[in-house]
């Protein structure tokens, strides 16, 4: 069995976190929701284009769940991926919008420390440009002075990572990328991940898969087992290294996800699902 908490540097980290994008003004309900349901991995960002930082901050107020069993993790956005509701001067340059993005962030989640901060993603697709590495060593900064515990990065493909790797001071303790079944459930970078010692965050993993719950074999394994499609899933990236997240607003699914601890996928079954990328 997969316990229910990874343990890094002698600190504990959840194996499933809670999604918090593309929610709105549901953000603090469906946040507290979460929380109530089980959950103690919580993912946002300081983007208000997509993420409501200030809600997911006043659920785990509400919640009553001391810090210290929480694992919370914020972004910070580059500005082509903002809308015109920016955490920081526009002008500023770009070590200044880190800092003040993410004094922003403490303030929207009521907390003194992040536990992982994440760039939100490179500035281009190919390759690492300048304000990219400016901004890594505004993080760096910032973790140096042990306002956060991890760095990571989002959105990254296998290029961009090994140059983050070669770069940075601080290396990413975590990458965030969407997984997709006709990718290989982005088994480069996975890869390279394991390498490094870096931990494989995944999302969308059933919004972007979701010809896998229609094939016939995970509905047999998913019936045989008497789980559902999405617990197969889940379990599935589990076991392949994925450290999943999930964005589900239904209670029964936010129950149902985090059953998936007290079952195993056989070898077989593991390379079958992950070989349906054909």
């Amino acid at each position: 069995m997969i316990d229910r908490f990874l343990t890094v540097d002698g600190i504990q980290i959840p194996r499933f976190i809670y999604g918090t994008a593309w929610k709105e003004n549901d953000t603090e309900r469906l946040t507290h929701l979460a929380l109530d349901s089980g959950f103690r991995g919580i993912d946002t960002a300081n983007q208000r284009k997509h993420y409501f930082e200030a809600g997911v901050g006043a659920a785990i107020a509400a919640s009553g769940v001391p810090r210290n069993e929480l694992f919370i993790q914020t972004k910070f956005t580059f500005r082509d991926g903002q809308d015109h509701r920016l955490p920081y001067d526009p002008a500023a340059a770009i070590p200044d919008q880190v800092e003040q993005s993410f004094a922003s962030s403490l303030d929207h989640l009521g907390v003194e420390t992040i536990d992982s901060y994440v760039l939100h993603g490179p500035t281009q697709r190919i390759g690492l440009s300048t304000n990219d590495l400016l901004a890594w060593r505004a993080m760096e900064s910032i973790h140096a002075r042990g306002k956060t515990t991890w760095l990571g990065v989002s959105n990254v493909t296998l290029e961009q990572l090994r140059e983050f790797c070669k770069h940075a001071t601080v290396k990413p303790q975590f990458v965030q990328n969407r997984c997709y079944a006709v990718r290989g459930w982005d088994r480069d970078v996975r890869q390279l991940c394991a390498a490094n010692g870096i931990i494989y965050q995944g999302f969308s993993l059933l919004t972007a898969n979701r010809d896998v719950f229609k094939h016939p074999d995970v509905r047999r394994l998913a019936k045989q087992l008497g789980r559902t499609e999405s617990q197969i899933v889940f379990r599935f990236a589990m076991q392949i290294g994925i450290l999943p997240l999930t964005g589900t607003t239904s209670a029964e699914h936010m129950g149902q996800d985090l059953e998936v601890f007290d079952f195993d996928l056989s070898p077989d079954d593991v390379l079958r699902i992950e070989q349906l990328a054909g």
